[in-house]
């Protein structure tokens, strides 16, 4: 077994390569001036290979991955594990209007035809409860970080109250809040456009207390912002944001700061100056449990 790992994630694959004991190779990568890529792997393959890549800023990404993945097949790959703790292309699950394109679909489909196995976590799925509906594979693995996420928060605080931002993250912060023994809230949220977010606290009780907003992606910022500016408002104590994808796109970090949060903390599913959360422990037991 073999990892090879895209330079935008070397050390997050260096962590999990030493979790595993595998050898570890970077793909060497050249942009020629119109951008186009070329992909560079050993001139010869183990039966089994791990790729590994978050696909935050995607589309330049997936071309590399189609070249990786079908290079690593020419050299003698029979399997291919396609590590990618950032899954983009998730959200576009139906045609909103006649004529869309349903990206959810057709990205997993490219997947499915290129990897024999994907791993990734918590992806941001609306309408469907698994990741092979998807990703029509068998190993189409979606696991959570909400363990590892709650171990380090337990580590950072003794105690504050969870806030998750709309309903869809009801089930998961109530989960994390459970194993930690910390309260939860659950905000509504109305997205009006890309960086246009409307948020209506819970009633409840603010005033001096520690509050954490726990959100599975960042974009722009306007979300955590938003919500922190109102628990000011309320009386808060410190607030601190936990998320699992640091898209953190343009100007985000910046807004949220000015917001008040007081610190960010992120997993390391993206290369991030936020990137605390190791997923590593998390992503070899996984690879394990289906080698």
């Amino acid at each position: 077994m073999l990892i090879l790992t895209f330079p935008d994630y070397l050390p997050q694959s260096q962590n999990l390569a030493a979790k595993l004991d595998v050898p570890l190779v970077q793909i060497s990568l050249h942009h020629f001036p119109d951008n186009e890529s070329l992909v560079r792997l050993p001139a010869s393959l183990p039966e089994h290979v791990i790729i590994c890549r978050s696909l935050n800023q995607p589309n330049t990404k997936l071309i590399e991955l189609l070249l990786c993945a079908k290079t690593a097949r020419q050299l003698g790959a029979q399997r291919l594990t396609l590590v990618v703790p950032y899954l983009c292309y998730m959200r576009q699950d139906i045609a909103n209007q006649p004529g869309e394109a349903v990206s959810q679909r057709i990205i997993g489909s490219l997947l499915a035809e290129l990897f024999d196995d994907v791993i990734t976590v918590d992806p941001h799925l609306h309408r469907i409860s698994t990741l092979n509906e998807a990703i029509p594979l068998a190993n189409a693995i979606s696991v959570s970080a909400s363990g590892v996420i709650g171990q380090f928060i337990k580590n950072q605080l003794d105690n504050a109250v969870l806030l998750g931002p709309d309903s869809e993250s009801r089930q998961w912060v109530a989960s994390l809040a459970q194993k930690i023994g910390f309260d939860y809230v659950i905000a509504e949220k109305i997205r009006r456009g890309d960086r246009q977010v409307d948020i209506t606290l819970p009633h409840g009780e603010y005033q001096g207390r520690t509050v954490i907003i726990i959100d599975d992606m960042a974009s722009t910022g306007r979300t955590l912002a938003n919500t922190a500016r109102l628990l000011h408002q309320a009386g808060a104590g410190e607030i601190y944001a936990v998320v699992t994808h640091a898209l953190f796109c343009d100007d985000a970090e910046a807004h949220i700061r000015v917001a008040g949060i007081k610190t960010i903390w992120s997993t390391d599913s993206i290369s991030h100056t936020t990137a605390s959360i190791k997923l590593d422990g998390l992503l070899a037991d996984t690879i394990n449990s289906i080698i």
